[in-house]
C-alpha cells in the first residue's frame, strides 16, 4: 500500500491527467474533497474526508463569495453517495440545483482539468424540500410541548422572570394533561394562569401578571413574523429526514430558508430544535464506519449571537454528546469567532476559506483560524489565508486514530449537481415525487390546551350558576392539601355532599368528585404519553 500511494503521488506531479482513475480506487469509505498544492501551485496529493470519523464535526468558515456554499455542497453531495442522509439549509435558494444532474460549465471544467480529475461526471442527488411557510417545500412544523420551555424563552428573547413564569407554564400542562400544539394553546393558558396566578403561585411560585403580559405580547409579535406556521401538527418525525432512495443515497433535506432569515432567532431556534430532537430520540451508537445523518448548520452566528451562558453550554454539550449518536453536526459561517471556543474545540474536521483582515477583530479571526491547524512546514498559515483564491482552502481533517491531518492548501473539487438553483416548476417536480408527499402539507387540529381550557371554563360557569340558583349548605372539613387547577368548577354537588358527609360521620375524608377526576386525568395522561413528560438537554420531549 505504501509504495501504491508513492506511485500516486508520482503519477500525480508527472501526470495529473491520470489522478481520478487512480485515488477513486484506492481511497474507499472517504469523500474526495479535492486535490492539494505545493507552495509553488504544482499539484501535492488528493484530500478526504474519512466517513468513520465524519461524526465528529465539522466547520466551514470563509469571507462572502468564497466559495463556502459550494463546499457545503461538495461536502452533502459526498455523504449522500456514500449513503449518509443530510440536512442542511439553504440561505440563498442557490443550494437547490443540487436535486438536479449538474451542467457543463467552464469554471467546473476548468477545475476538473486543473486538478486532473478524470472521472468528473454529472449526477443528481434526492432531495427533499422543507419549509415552514409550506411554499417552496413541505410544511415542517412543531409543538410548543415539543419544543420546551427553555427554547421558548430563546426564541422569545424572554427575561429571567417570563423565563420562570414559561417553566411553570410548562409545568401545569404536564401535570393536568394540556397539550401545547400551537400559539393558541399556550395564549390560553396564560390567560388562565392571568385569572388563577394567586392561587398557583402558592403552588408553583411567584407568578407575575405583569410578566404573563409581556409573554403574551411577545407571542403576538411571534405570530406577526410568521411563528404560527412552525408550530402545529403533524410535526415532524425525525425518521423523515434519515431516508436513504432506492440507489442507496442518503436523502439531502433542503430547508428554504431566504424568506425565514427575515426572523433569524426563529431560523437559529428551529434548527437548535431539530438538532436537541435528534440527540434525544436517536440511539446510542458509538462510532460507526459512517455517520448516520450529517447535519449542516449554515449561518452559524445566529445560534450563539446574545445566547445566554447556559444555552451555551447546553450546545456544547449536544454537540459533544451527539458524536455517539452517529450525527456529524458542521457549522459553516463566515468568522471562527462566531463559534464559541468550547464549541470550536469538538470540530475536528476544517475547512477554511479566504478571511479578509481589514479590522482588528478581522485581524484577530485570521490568527485564531490559522491557530486551530495542525501546522503545515511549508507555508504560514496565517499569511496563506488572507491570499486564497476563490474555491480554494485550508483543509485539515481527521486521519489515523482520530488526530487532525497538517492542513493542506486545497483546491475544492466541482460538486457533481447543478451549481445554482432549481427553477419553480422543477422544484415543484421534485415534490410531486416526495418520499412525504402528503404527509405534512395539511394542517390537523386536534384537542388540545385550548379547547380543554374553554370546555373547562364552561362547565366551571355552569357549575356557578346552579349553585346560584339552588344554593347549598355549607360544608366543614373541606378536602385540602390535594393538587388542583383552579377554576374548573364542580358540577356534582349532591354526589359530592354525599361524599363530605360519609367523611365526617366516619371520621375519615375521602377525595372529592373534581380531585378523583383529576387524578383520572392525570393517571390517563401519565398512561398516553409515559416518558414524554420527560425533558431533556435542551428543555424538549424525550419519548
Amino acid at each position: 500500500m505504501t509504495v501504491r500511494k508513492t506511485t500516486l503521488r508520482t503519477l500525480t506531479q508527472s501526470a495529473p491527467t491520470a489522478v481520478g482513475r487512480i485515488f477513486e480506487m484506492l481511497e474507499e469509505g472517504k469523500i474526495f474533497v479535492g486535490v492539494s498544492r505545493n507552495p509553488d501551485d504544482s499539484i501535492n496529493k488528493p484530500e478526504y474526508l474519512d466517513l468513520k470519523f465524519g461524526n465528529r464535526h465539522g466547520l466551514v468558515t470563509g469571507a462572502t463569495g468564497t466559495g463556502k456554499t459550494v463546499t457545503l455542497q461538495v461536502l452533502a453531495e459526498g455523504f449522500s453517495k456514500a449513503g449518509v442522509p443530510v440536512f442542511c439549509a439553504d440561505i440563498k435558494g442557490d443550494l437547490s440545483g443540487i436535486a438536479a444532474k449538474g451542467e457543463p460549465k467552464d469554471f467546473l471544467t476548468k477545475r476538473a482539468e486543473q486538478i486532473g480529475f478524470d472521472d468528473y461526471e454529472f449526477d443528481q442527488f434526492p432531495v427533499i424540500f422543507w419549509d415552514l411557510f409550506g411554499e417552496k417545500g413541505h410544511r415542517v412544523r412543531t409543538t410548543i410541548a415539543e419544543m420546551g420551555p427553555l427554547l421558548l424563552a430563546r426564541l422569545m428573547d424572554a427575561s429571567e422572570p417570563q423565563e420562570g413564569v414559561i417553566n411553570i407554564a410548562f409545568k401545569i400542562a404536564d401535570q393536568g394533561g394540556m397539550p401545547l400544539l400551537d400559539l393558541k394553546d399556550f395564549s390560553s393558558l396564560l390567560n388562565y394562569m392571568a385569572e388563577n396566578a394567586t392561587v398557583l403561585s402558592s403552588q408553583f411560585g411567584l407568578i407575575s401578571k405583569a410578566s404573563v403580559a409581556s409573554i403574551q405580547r411577545g407571542l403576538l409579535v411571534l405570530e406577526q413574523q410568521g411563528a404560527e406556521h412552525f408550530f402545529g401538527e403533524p410535526a415532524l418525525k425525525i425518521t423523515d429526514i434519515m431516508r436513504t432512495n432506492n440507489r442507496g443515497y442518503g436523502q439531502i433535506s433542503v430547508l428554504a430558508a431566504d424568506k425565514l432569515m427575515m426572523n433569524p432567532r426563529l431560523y437559529a431556534t428551529f434548527l437548535l430544535w431539530l438538532l436537541s430532537e435528534l440527540f434525544e430520540e436517536l440511539p446510542e451508537v458509538g462510532d460507526p464506519e459512517k455517520p448516520n445523518l450529517v447535519f449542516f448548520f449554515d449561518e452559524a452566528h445566529l445560534l450563539f449571537n446574545d445566547a445566554p451562558k447556559v444555552l451555551i453550554e447546553r450546545v456544547e454539550q449536544v454537540v459533544r454528546l451527539i458524536r455517539s449518536k452517529g450525527v456529524g453536526v458542521y457549522f459553516v459561517t463566515q468568522n471562527p469567532l462566531d463559534v464559541p471556543e468550547t464549541v470550536l474545540a469538538q470540530l475536528g474536521n476544517r475547512v477554511q476559506h479566504a478571511l479578509r483582515a481589514y479590522s482588528p477583530r478581522e485581524q484577530k479571526a485570521v490568527k485564531t483560524a490559522a491557530d486551530t491547524f495542525r501546522p503545515n512546514p511549508a507555508f504560514d498559515c496565517a499569511t496563506v489565508i488572507t491570499t486564497l483564491d476563490t474555491g480554494e482552502a485550508l483543509l485539515s481533517t481527521l486521519e489515523a486514530k482520530g488526530s487532525p491531518s497538517i492542513v493542506e492548501r486545497t483546491l475544492i473539487r466541482p460538486p457533481s449537481g447543478r451549481v445554482g438553483p432549481l427553477t419553480d416548476p422543477e422544484r415543484q417536480q421534485v415534490m410531486d415525487k416526495s418520499p412525504v408527499l402528503g404527509v405534512y402539507d395539511e394542517d390537523l387540529d386536534r384537542e388540545s390546551a385550548f379547547e380543554i381550557l374553554a370546555a373547562r371554563a364552561k362547565k366551571a360557569s355552569d357549575s356557578d350558576a346552579a349553585k346560584q340558583a339552588q344554593p347549598t349548605q355549607p360544608t366543614e372539613g373541606s378536602a385540602s392539601g390535594r393538587w388542583t387547577l383552579p377554576g374548573f368548577g364542580d358540577d356534582d354537588n349532591e354526589q359530592q355532599s354525599k361524599t363530605e358527609g360519609r367523611a365526617r360521620s366516619s371520621g375519615y375524608q375521602r377525595e372529592t368528585v373534581v380531585e378523583a377526576a383529576m387524578k383520572s386525568v392525570a393517571r390517563t395522561v401519565a398512561t398516553q404519553v409515559g416518558r414524554a413528560l420527560v425533558r431533556g438537554i435542551l428543555g424538549s420531549l424525550k419519548r
